[in-house]
C-alpha cells in the first residue's frame, strides 16, 4: 500500500525533526537544559525572572544611616546590584566596571536612572557603605549627583527578600560569599527588564537596558549561554569555561548534522511513489 503525498510529509518531517528531538533529549540526560537552572539546582548564579514585577518591599539602611523602603526609592529606571563591601573577589572590579560604564553614558543621573547598591552582608554597616560610595564618585569624570546611587546594608530576611525576588543566589562560608556577577535593570514599577553579566559593561548595553527599562520593555540577555558555557567557581569567585560540555555540545550537533544528510541523501535517491 503505497503513501499519500500528504503521508509521506508528515513522514519527512519526522525523520527531519527526529534528530532535534533526540539532541535535545542528550542535552536533558546530561544535566542540560534549554529552560536554565532553577532555584533548586542553582545554589549560586541567577534564576532569571525577566518580565517579572517584583515586591520592593524591604527596607534597607542607606549609607547615611536613614532606613528606607526600596518600593519608594524605585520610581525611575533602576540598575540593582548586589555585593558585599568587604568583598576580595569579583565585588569591586563588578563596581569598577559599572562606574566606568556610568561615566560614559549620556542619559542624566538622578533623573533618567539612579543606581542601588545592596550589601548581602548583614553584618556590613551603613559606615562602611559610605566609605564605599567616597572611593567610587572620586572615579567619575562627570558630575554624578549623590542622590542618583544608593548604597544600601540590611537584615539578613530583607536580603534574602529581595535577591529572591530577582532570583540572585549566593552562598555564604564565614566571613566570604560565592555569588554571581550580574546588574539588574528595573523599570520604575518594578519590573525585571535585563540582567547584565560579568564585571566590564558595555555602556551601549547599560544605556539600552536603561531605555527598555523606561518603557517597560524586556531585553534579551545571554544568561542561558553563559549558564550552559560557564560554571561558577566559589573558590576563585569566578566563572570557568566548561570545555567537556561545550566539546560534546559540538559532537552532538555534528552528528546531527551527519544524520541530516543521510536522511537527504536516502530521500533523493528514492523517489516517492504516487497511487
Amino acid at each position: 500500500m503505497f503513501l499519500t503525498k500528504a503521508n509521506q510529509y508528515r513522514r519527512f518531517f519526522f525523520m527531519f525533526n527526529l534528530p532535534a528531538i533526540i539532541l535535545l533529549l542528550l542535552f536533558q540526560a546530561g544535566g542540560f537544559s534549554v529552560q536554565g537552572s532553577t532555584e533548586k539546582d542553582l545554589p549560586i548564579g541567577v534564576n532569571e525572572k525577566p518580565g517579572k514585577v517584583i515586591n520592593l518591599n524591604y527596607h534597607f539602611v542607606n549609607e547615611q544611616g536613614d532606613t528606607v523602603l526600596l518600593a519608594d526609592l524605585v520610581d525611575r529606571p533602576t540598575i540593582l546590584s548586589f555585593v558585599y563591601y568587604t568583598c576580595p573577589g569579583i565585588c569591586s572590579p563588578l563596581l569598577s566596571g559599572l562606574q566606568k560604564a556610568l561615566d560614559k553614558i549620556n542619559m542624566a543621573p538622578g533623573r533618567e536612572f539612579q543606581i542601588i547598591t545592596i550589601s548581602i552582608n548583614s553584618d556590613e554597616t551603613a559606615i562602611l557603605a559610605a566609605k564605599k560610595k567616597h572611593n567610587y564618585y572620586q572615579r567619575f569624570n562627570r558630575e554624578f549627583p549623590d542622590s542618583a546611587w544608593f548604597w544600601m546594608t540590611g537584615d539578613s530576611a530583607d536580603i534574602k527578600g529581595v535577591t529572591d525576588e530577582v532570583g540572585f543566589t549566593f552562598q555564604r562560608t564565614g566571613d566570604d560569599f560565592s555569588h554571581p556577577a550580574v546588574i539588574i535593570a528595573l523599570s520604575p514599577k518594578g519590573k525585571i527588564a535585563r540582567y547584565l553579566y560579568g564585571i566590564d559593561f558595555n555602556p551601549f548595553d547599560v544605556k539600552m537596558a536603561l531605555i527598555e527599562a523606561a518603557e517597560g520593555r524586556v531585553g534579551p540577555t545571554i544568561a542561558k549561554v553563559i549558564q550552559f558555557c560557564f560554571s561558577y567557581d566559589p573558590k576563585g569567585r569566578t566563572y570557568v569555561f566548561n570545555i567537556l560540555k561545550v566539546s560534546a555540545s559540538f559532537v552532538l550537533l555534528f552528528a546531527m548534522a551527519f544524520l541530516i544528510s543521510l536522511i537527504v541523501k536516502s530521500g533523493k535517491s528514492k523517489p516517492l511513489k504516487g497511487n
